[in-house]
């Protein structure tokens, strides 16, 4: 009678690979954490000084055609390679073709710099969301990963980035898994996203770089009468949104068509924008536009601030300026919903709260990380507020986006099931 060995085989057992699968991931979430944490607050520390210099010499502002020229410049002989931006990370994801060049991190770094530094009007989630997946590309190269590894290498960047530059970490991981397809989360990279979003945004905190806060005071309960008046609010902040994307690929379009010379649109961009803020009087609408921002939490403002850093932020981008668009998008939410506060009996911050990140929402596609980033900046009181205005946004900004790479995974009606498969830029 033979033998039967009944020892489990090690290799079945689910926990064991499970296990193998954590540590590989784990480890590579605070490698890549550690660099991109790292490299994120230098830019958080360098954009700050920029900034205050600005506005302790605001001179500089009649130079920014001279800083347009100069990324102009950097770009179209350096940058040639890189210049699609976040894009380029969404379209290497969906087709991989080769590693994201390294110089597209400080590319974007000195680009953005400079834009702020002469008065721009830019964000700074497309800097660090770049630097984060180039950075993690590298690591493809590195440890010779597949290309379904290298998939979660890039979702780990891009998570990082925006976890460690808004301080905001379960809105960075999820946004890597929602931002990629409209309509669709990428579960298989959930874990590498939570951790390398979690180290990332700790190890940016070390350098003890701070990160501003917004507070809702006041939430009133839920009843169906706020319910209508919050769905109302996040049908206009949908609108804006289309509207904001709208505008910013029509004047990258504008610009493209009369200027054949790269450089020379930031240039004259450049000249356009300082002769605005020269008539406007005020450096209020360049820039990341922080101080409104959390103005609009707490004063009456004018209800004309959203759209006319809406134009301004848009005619920049679409001029080849560096930057990103999320910021400038919370500017003009908040100020939206600090407008609405006329027409809407619902708390001021409360409705600052929700159009800044419904128009981000609505912008970007990603309701579930923006309705995150809602808890985790205000408070879980007005989560359920801030849930409904990101999805309606979501819905009635229509089949359009900031990030013209995204493909349609789940229309967002099924009268539009054709759109399936299809990126947003072809639409």
């Amino acid at each position: 009678m033979t033998k039967r060995n009944f020892a489990p085989n090690i290799a079945n057992i689910p926990q064991v690979n499970y296990f193998s699968y954590l540590l590989k991931w784990l480890l590579l979430a605070l490698l890549i954490g550690a660099l991109i944490g790292s490299v994120t607050a230098f830019f958080l520390t360098s954009l700050n000084w920029a900034t205050n210099w600005r506005e302790n010499h605001v001179w500089i502002i009649a130079l920014l055609p001279i800083g347009g020229l100069i990324i102009g410049l950097m770009y179209h002989y350096w940058g040639t390679s890189v210049v699609k931006g976040n894009n380029q990370l969404l379209e290497e994801f969906h087709s991989p073709k080769q590693i994201i060049p390294l110089k597209m991190a400080p590319l974007v770094l000195s680009g953005t710099l400079i834009t702020h530094f002469f008065g721009g009007s830019a964000g700074r989630e497309g800097t660090a969301v770049q630097m984060g997946g180039a950075i993690a590309d590298q690591f493809t190269k590195l440890f010779k990963l597949k290309n379904t590894d290298r998939k979660i290498i890039l979702i780990m960047g891009i998570s990082a980035g925006f976890a460690a530059v808004f301080g905001t970490p379960l809105a960075g991981a999820i946004f890597a898994l929602e931002v990629l397809v409209v309509g669709r989360v990428r579960y298989e990279a959930i874990l590498p996203s939570f951790l390398v979003a979690v180290i990332a945004n700790y190890v940016c905190d070390l350098w003890n770089v701070a990160h501003t806060h917004y507070t809702i005071p006041i939430v009133p309960e839920m009843d169906i009468i706020n319910l209508c008046y919050t769905i109302a609010a996040g049908i206009l902040f949908g609108l804006v949104a289309l509207l904001f994307s709208k505008t910013t690929h029509s004047f990258g379009s504008l610009f493209k068509k009369t200027i054949s010379y790269p450089p020379l649109r930031p240039l004259i961009g450049g000249i356009c924008i300082a002769l605005v803020v020269w008539l406007l009087g005020t450096t209020k609408y360049i820039g990341l536009g922080i101080p409104t921002i959390v103005d609009a939490f707490n004063h009456d403002l004018p209800q004309y601030d959203f759209l006319i850093k809406l134009l301004l932020t848009a005619f920049t981008l679409g001029a080849g300026f560096k930057g990103g668009e999320v910021t400038p998008l919370f500017f003009i939410g908040a100020t939206l919903g600090n407008a609405l506060f006329l027409f809407v009996p619902l708390p001021i911050a409360l409705l600052a709260g929700m159009g800044f990140v419904a128009v981000f929402s609505g912008a970007t596609n990603t309701p579930i990380a923006c309705t995150l980033m809602g808890i985790e900046l205000f408070g879980a009181e007005s989560s359920l507020y801030i849930g409904v205005a990101c999805t309606v946004a979501y819905l009635f900004s229509g089949h359009t986006g900031i990030y013209s790479s995204q493909i349609v995974g789940s229309p967002k009606h099924h009268i539009y099931k054709k759109l399936k498969g299809k990126n947003l830029n072809q639409l």
